[in-house]
C-alpha cells in the first residue's frame, strides 16, 4: 500500500477551486472536495491506475480526473505525491509540477 502524501500548493489549488464553487454554490464545492479526496484515496491501493497526461506523455507524472478537476501526481515505488490540482479547462503548465515535485525541487 502506498503512502498518499499531499503537498501544501496542491491543497491550496483545491481550496482555491472549492472557495470559488462556493461563492454560489456552499454544498457543491464540499462535495466536489469529497470526491476529490475520495478518489486520491484509491491511489493507496493503485497507485498507477492514473492516466499520462496527454500533455506529458513521456514523463513520471500521472492524473487522476474528478469532474471539474484533474489531480496530478507522481508515484515513487513507495509514496504517491499530489502535486497539483486544476480546473479541467484550464492549461497545463509543466513546470507547475516540476517546481512542486520533492524530488526534483531546489533545497
Amino acid at each position: 500500500m502506498a503512502e498518499l502524501i499531499w503537498t501544501e500548493p496542491s491543497l491550496s489549488d483545491l481550496d482555491a477551486i472549492a472557495d470559488y464553487i462556493a461563492l454560489d454554490k456552499p454544498e457543491a464545492a464540499r462535495h466536489l472536495v469529497q470526491r476529490v479526496f475520495r478518489h486520491v484515496e484509491q491511489l493507496a491501493e493503485h497507485p498507477e491506475s492514473g492516466s499520462r497526461p496527454n500533455e506529458l506523455r513521456r514523463s513520471r507524472y500521472r492524473q487522476v480526473v474528478e469532474p471539474p478537476c484533474r489531480i496530478f501526481y507522481r508515484y515513487d515505488g513507495e509514496r504517491v505525491f499530489i502535486l497539483h490540482v486544476m480546473r479541467g479547462e484550464m492549461r497545463l503548465r509543466k513546470s507547475r509540477l516540476i517546481d512542486r515535485d520533492p524530488k526534483t525541487r531546489k533545497a
